[in-house]
This record gives C-alpha cells, sequence and structure tokens, in this order.
C-alpha cells in the first residue's frame, strides 16, 4: 500500500475517535438521522403496497334471478344454492368466483318477465340445477377496487397476471439494489440516497396513472428500482455517521420506521381505490428534494476517497451543533493530509503507479476475492440473507390470509417487526451480533415447525373447554397457528435487523455499501420464491412452514461460524476485515 493510501486509511480509522470527540449520536446526528429516516417510511409502503394495489378481492357471480340491481349483497342467505363453493369447519360458506348455477328452466318458462329478479324468498334450491355455467358479471364483498376490477382480471386464469406482479416488483428490487450500492460507493451515499427517493415518487405517481396492465407492471418493475435503494443507502448512512456504542441502536430504530411504513398500509381501508392508494404513498417523497441542502454526505465515504478537507467541513458543523469543541490539531491535520494525498499521488504517476479513486473499490474486491476467510464468510451471509428473504416475506405476504379483517391482520403482522427489532436490540448488546442472529434464526425455526404441526393436527384437537360446539376446537387451534405464525414472523424479524448490522461492521469502508447491497440483492433472489412456497401445501398442509423453520435452523447453526464484531472498529481495509476473526 502506498503512503498516502497508509495515510487515508489511519484518518478513517481514527474517525471513531473523532466521533467520540465530537459525539457519538449528538444534536447534529440526530436531527440528520430523523431526516434520513422519514423516506424509509414511505419506501416501506412503496415495498409492499402491490399486495392490495393488486390484490384479488372478494367476489361471486352477479345472479340476476336473485340480486338486487342496485347494491347487491355479497354474503346473502340464499347464495349457497345459487353459487357453488365450499364450507370451512366453522360453516363459513365461501362462494366461487366465476361460477353459478344454471337456473331451473321450469322457472323461466312459467315467468311472464324471465329476466326479472325473483323475490328473495323464492331463491330456493329446487330454483337451480346441478349444473355450473361462467359469469361475466360480478358482486364484491367490499368497495375495495384493484387492478381486478380496472382491467378485467378476474377468474383463475388471470390470477397468474396478478402474482407476476410480486415477481417484477422483486425482479426491480434485484435491479435497484445491487446498482444504488455500487453507485453509492462510487458517487456517493448522499446523491444516490436522494436520486432514489425522487425516482421512487416519480414512478410510483406514474404507476398510478397506468392505463392498462402492461404499463402497470412496466412502471411498478421501475417503482422497485427505486424504492430498493432508500432503506439501504438510510441505514448505511445511519450507521456511518454514530460511533460505535450507537452502531446497533441506529439500525434498530431505522428498522422501526419501516415496521411502521409497512404498517401504514392497512390504512388502506380508508383508500379502497388502488389509484388513490399508490398516490398517497408516492406523493410525499417529492419534498425530500430540501435533502440536498439538509443532508450532508458520509464523513466516512469522503474520509475513504481522500476528500479529507470537506470531510473536515462536516466535521466542524456537527462539532458547532454538538457543542463540542474539537482541538485545532485535528482539523489542521485534514488539509495537511489532503495536501500530502496529492502529493503522493503526483509521485505515484511519476513512477507509473497511479491508481484512479474509482479502481479502489475493484482492487477491494479483488483483495477479498483472495482470501479464503472472507470468501467463506461471505459464502455463509449470503444464505443466511437468503433465507431472512424467503421467510420473512413468505410469512409476509401470507398475512392477508390469515382468519379476520385483512387490513387488521397485515398491520399486526407489520407491527409485531417493532418488538422483532426491539428483541434485536436486546440481543445485540447483552450477547453480542453472532448469538443474537443465531437466537432469532432458531427462534423462527421452532415456532414456525410447532405451527406446522398444530396444523396438521387441527383435525383432532382438543375443545378449549368441555361441553362447548366442536367448531371452538378449530377456534382455538386457529389461535395458537396465529400466534405462533406471529412469534415466527417475530423472530425472523430480529434476524434481519441483526444481519445488517453484523453484515456491515464485517465489510471493509470502500466496499461496505456496495457489500450489503450484493448480500441484499442475493436475499431478493430468495424473496422471488416466497411466493411459490404456500403450493407446496397443496401436497402436504405444514410443508410451508415446516420448510421455513428446516432453513431457519440451517442459517442459525451456521451463523455460529462467523466472527464476533461487537465493540469492534469498522474496518477500513480488507486486512482489517480478515484480522476480526482473531
Amino acid at each position: 500500500m502506498s503512503a498516502p493510501a497508509a495515510g487515508a486509511a489511519s484518518a478513517v480509522l481514527d474517525f471513531d475517535d473523532i466521533l467520540v470527540e465530537i459525539g457519538e449520536f449528538g444534536r447534529f446526528q440526530r436531527r440528520n438521522y430523523l431526516l434520513i429516516c422519514l423516506p424509509v417510511l414511505f419506501a416501506a409502503a412503496n415495498s409492499l403496497s402491490y399486495v392490495f394495489t393488486a390484490g384479488s378481492p372478494t367476489y361471486r357471480c352477479y345472479v340476476p334471478e336473485c340480486d338486487k340491481l342496485v347494491d347487491a349483497e355479497y354474503g346473502a342467505n340464499w347464495v349457497s344454492i345459487a353459487v357453488p363453493g365450499s364450507w370451512s369447519k366453522r360453516g363459513h360458506f365461501t362462494p366461487s368466483t366465476c361460477e353459478r348455477f344454471v337456473a331451473n328452466g321450469d322457472h323461466l318458462e312459467s315467468s311472464s318477465d324471465p329476466w326479472s329478479a325473483w323475490p328473495l324468498d323464492q331463491c330456493f334450491a329446487e330454483n337451480f340445477t346441478t349444473e355450473t355455467e361462467r359469469c361475466n358479471q360480478f358482486v364484491y364483498g367490499s368497495s375495495e377496487r384493484t387492478i381486478v376490477q380496472q382491467w378485467g382480471l378476474q377468474c383463475p386464469e388471470n390470477l397468474w397476471k396478478l402474482a407476476f406482479v410480486g415477481t417484477i416488483h422483486f425482479a426491480g428490487l434485484v435491479v435497484g439494489t445491487a446498482l444504488s450500492g455500487y453507485l453509492a460507493d462510487r458517487y456517493g451515499r448522499k446523491h444516490i440516497f436522494l436520486f432514489c427517493i425522487v425516482f421512487m415518487a416519480l414512478t410510483g405517481v406514474a404507476q398510478a396513472l397506468s392505463w392498462d396492465y402492461i404499463s402497470f407492471l412496466f412502471f411498478a418493475l421501475l417503482n422497485a428500482v427505486g424504492t430498493s435503494g432508500v432503506y439501504p443507502l438510510a441505514f448505511i448512512i445511519g450507521v456511518e455517521m454514530v460511533g460505535p456504542r450507537k452502531r446497533e441502536m441506529s439500525s434498530i430504530v431505522l428498522n422501526y420506521f419501516y415496521a411502521v411504513g409497512e404498517a401504514l398500509l392497512g390504512l388502506s381501508v380508508f383508500l379502497p381505490d388502488w389509484r388513490q392508494l399508490q398516490l398517497a404513498l408516492s406523493v410525499p417523497p417529492l419534498i425530500c428534494v430540501a435533502y440536498f441542502w439538509l443532508v450532508p454526505e458520509s464523513v466516512r465515504w469522503l474520509l475513504a476517497r481522500n476528500r479529507r478537507e470537506q470531510a473536515g467541513v462536516i466535521i466542524r458543523r456537527a462539532a458547532k451543533v454538538n457543542r463540542r469543541d474539537i482541538s485545532v490539531e485535528l482539523m489542521a491535520s485534514f488539509k495537511q493530509q489532503e495536501l500530502d494525498a496529492e502529493t503522493g499521488q503526483e509521485d505515484d504517476v511519476e513512477g507509473g503507479l497511479h491508481v484512479k479513486k474509482d479502481d479502489k473499490i475493484w482492487l477491494a474486491v479483488k483483495e477479498v476475492a483472495r482470501s479464503h476467510i472472507l470468501m467463506g464468510r461471505y459464502a455463509i451471509l449470503l444464505l443466511i440473507w437468503a433465507v431472512n428473504a424467503i421467510v420473512y416475506y413468505g410469512l409476509s405476504l401470507n398475512a392477508t390470509s390469515l382468519s379476520g379483517n385483512k387490513y387488521l391482520n397485515f398491520a399486526l403482522v407489520c407491527l409485531v417487526e417493532i418488538p422483532g427489532y426491539s428483541l434485536a436490540w436486546l440481543f445485540l448488546r447483552r450477547f453480542g451480533r453472532r448469538v443474537a442472529l443465531s437466537g432469532s434464526l432458531l427462534l423462527c425455526s421452532i415456532t414456525c415447525v410447532a405451527s406446522g404441526f398444530v396444523t396438521l393436527a387441527q383435525g383432532d384437537w382438543i375443545p378449549c373447554q368441555t361441553g362447548v360446539e366442536s367448531r371452538h376446537s378449530w377456534s382455538c387451534a386457529n389461535w395458537l397457528v396465529v400466534t405462533l405464525f406471529l412469534v415466527g414472523k417475530l423472530g425472523i424479524t430480529s434476524s434481519f435487523a441483526v444481519i445488517y448490522t453484523f453484515t456491515a461492521e464485517m465489510m471493509p469502508t470502500v466496499i461496505r455499501s456496495g457489500g450489503v447491497g450484493v448480500m441484499s440483492t442475493f436475499a431478493r433472489f430468495g424473496a422471488m420464491l416466497a411466493p411459490f412456497v404456500p403450493l407446496l401445501a397443496s401436497y402436504y398442509d405444514p410443508l410451508p412452514l415446516l420448510l421455513f423453520g428446516t432453513l431457519s435452523l440451517v442459517a442459525g447453526l451456521l451463523s455460529l461460524l462467523l466472527p464476533e464484531t461487537f465493540n469492534r472498529k469498522l474496518p477500513d481495509t480488507v486486512e482489517e476485515a480478515i484480522a476480526l476473526g482473531k
């Protein structure tokens, strides 16, 4: 390593000591931290908005012989005799979506007006045959309006189109996560962070104005590209602006904002039209354009890029806002090292050894590739990231399938992430990164497997109270499944919070953002598989939950092979990253 590079590494290495002098989480950091957290609310909501904008509402065939012309009732008492369907163990009838029983021809022949609706008390079983026919008019169970009604995507043959929206979304996340991480390492955290926010907002507005299904898919892809960069870059900026003792706090509190942002989608019950919902999520982030003047660049990134003078300006401002004194010698050293770096670079050019600043990233990547220790660690991290994504999104996407109000259930499954993040915070401070990650994954494993076996045993479940009807025994078992479901989501949420901090602390500064981005990108490939896992239930009912539990178990055991990074300085070079395990 050349002298200037060594000097840069030393300067970056000393930044933790500088933070102790100017304040690890003073007024300056708190103000900027709050600013970077706010757009995370809207990024979280945008990341799962398709669950409602492209969701399938409850509907059945319109039966002109029995339904009212205006305000037809979805759950009328006669529906089971006019529309085929299924009965649940609780005695609840779910009508078919696109089929109805053919009306008895005798009625049509005897009626003076065969198309008039029968009186409700005459909609008897004998008025319909056992034959079924398709319908093209529908009665909906709520005022919810999604792209299903907008572009006629009813019936089973169109379900793949709704699922494909999710696939397109995750494809956009894959592209955006990798791209934003690389660009942030090259052009700066702040500028790419702001670009992602504005791009997310503009494409979200365009998505709300889509004129057909294809245009909706196109803008959903672009929206996901923008959305994918907001949270990871907010995380990187947050971690790099605070001292060692505040890192886990900065990552966990950011996740609180993410959970609340997801839960805000539960309020879509008050915005039943999908266009209104998408606009409500996309227009407010445009105010973040003001962040160009309000939020500073990451000092660690500036130091890693030898921009010590700019870093010194931000450090002086932080010290002033935090009302802390900073030594004159320290600030003078930034200017001197800037001059030393320029002189050293000229010497390197004369000697034919000039290395562009952008090439530092690729040099670090090559060093990582030559290290068997780091490659082994990062392979384990890749697997853990993929498992986290499959289980996390697998549980999240199934939240609306739980019994009860789907908006409330979705909000609860999102809000349970807050105690999950709190659990991660407690584990991180008490037990360190490695035990926190392994414990969270094992908790998820145990509850998912238990939930699978409870699902299997529901048919033979013992009633909650003696003397009650058998259908209440199913209800008790169902509540136990829901409880275990929420605890499993809590565990995998805690694991996701820990893995972000753990990964960032194992990456050298020059590739930290890109490294976290690569891990997150690989996780998105795992997330693309999540929507297909529930299909395994057609072969064996508890198989999806058992698969989630098995994957979490394997990942939890492998995490014990990783080095502990608790209370260690962030590695600035590849050599320091390797030394973490020693």
